[in-house]
């Protein structure tokens, strides 16, 4: 717990997004006289806690200022209690440690240059100046960062002025525009001295393990090396565990035959989706044959297949739309979503090719007499085809 006073609270509003939506959240921007909440920079993510048991949503730095957002009013030059949520910070602490610790080593050993990494909520990221890191070189960076958590290194912050001399000797990407005060550098001891901002372990032993599962390729000739450190380690580990034992039961053979065992799955699916496909268009034509060769065919052909495609729907209609006024053909679930197609002369599908559209609260375009989409409401397939058949029982009035 800790205690400080509030400097000024003004109206504020906050971007969030929630399930993939964006939202706007009203509330309050407040200073405080001083902070143990760290706001977001340097490619490590903001501090979340409470203030006076009001969450902080977001923790932003506006030159030496920290911005804390919040959803309650609080009176200037009032005393406030922090509280930090600790599992979000230390874990913040071991991946900004280790993205150190392996920044640093990586240059040791092969001379590859951060050049910049971020902080993700599963994985982190550190951009290396390189257009290529092979196999054997990710193996002997991890083997190496491995051995220095184990040989139990301090990590110490020093403080010096802007104009101190250790500033120019020390490895970083610069000062911020608006920095302000004096400099932060920390140094893994004997490895690496590092000016940064971010929160940080005390000792390497803190970090506990690193994995480095593996690279991708990044823009402009560089390459991202995506890492864990510390439980994030250990909650990898937990996972796949629980992945091998699903799959184990599932499968019903071990670990190490599982790749063989799924890649025999996917053989046997594919041939059987080909086997399927192929079944459904010899169906398809042969549906269009009986339509074709049924003396007492009207001139209105409506059908619907659960396990049908765009394919299937597109043969009947290339068989059989001369032979009809109208072709209703849908595929998909009876009552739920699916594909429709409409099908036939060209001025009946444009006069009723988006009604049934509407009806079937689908969305769908045609031309030339086609005209076909999606549906949400396959139940209201009896409705398009009273549509359809008042359609053309209206053409045999006017003929007679």
């Amino acid at each position: 717990m800790f205690e400080t006073l509030v400097v000024s609270c003004t109206p504020a509003e906050l971007k969030i997004t929630v399930n993939g939506k964006k939202e706007t959240l009203k509330g309050f921007d407040v200073i405080l006289e001083d902070t143990l909440l760290f706001p977001e920079g340097g490619g490590q993510p903001d501090d979340r806690g409470l203030m006076n048991d009001i969450p902080v949503l977001r923790v932003t730095r506006h030159g030496p200022e920290a911005i804390h957002f919040v959803q309650s009013t609080l009176e200037p030059l009032s005393i406030v209690q922090l509280k930090i949520d600790w599992e979000r910070r230390f874990d913040h602490m071991q991946q900004h440690s280790g993205q150190h610790l392996i920044t640093a080593i990586a240059d040791l050993m092969f001379g590859f240059k951060t050049t910049s990494w971020e902080l993700g909520r599963q994985r982190s990221f550190i951009e290396l100046d390189t257009p290529s890191v092979t196999g054997e070189q990710v193996e002997a960076l991890e083997l190496a960062v491995n051995e220095k958590i184990r040989e139990h290194i301090p990590v110490n912050v020093r403080v010096v002025t802007v104009d101190d001399p250790e500033v120019e000797k020390v490895r970083g990407r610069g000062l911020p525009d608006d920095h302000a005060g004096p400099v932060r550098i920390i140094d893994i001891v004997g490895i690496d001295a590092n000016m940064c901002c971010g929160t940080h372990v005390s000792n390497l032993s803190h970090l506990q393990a690193i994995k480095i599962l593996g690279t991708d390729k990044g823009k402009k000739n560089k390459t991202y090396l995506i890492f864990l450190a510390g439980n994030r380690v250990l909650k990898y580990a937990e996972r796949s565990y629980t992945v091998e034992r699903a799959l184990t039961t599932l499968l019903k053979n071990g670990p190490e035959e599982h790749v063989e065992a799924v890649d025999k799955l996917q053989k046997s699916v594919k041939l059987l989706q080909k086997n399927n496909l192929s079944l459904l268009r010899d169906l398809a034509l042969l549906t269009a044959n009986s339509f074709k060769s049924d003396p007492n065919k009207g001139k209105l052909l409506v059908l619907h297949r659960k396990d049908g495609d765009n394919e299937f729907m597109n043969i009947i209609a290339n068989e059989v739309s001369a032979e009809v006024v109208l072709l209703f053909l849908t595929v998909g679930d009876e009552k739920g979503a699916g594909l429709f197609l409409l099908a036939g002369q060209v001025d009946a599908v444009e006069a009723l090719g988006s009604k049934v559209s509407q009806i079937l609260d689908g969305k769908g375009a045609g031309k030339r007499g086609r005209y076909q989409g999606k549906a949400n409401k396959m139940s209201k397939r009896t409705e398009v085809e009273a549509l359809l058949q008042q359609y053309v029982s209206s053409l045999d009035t006017k003929e007679e």
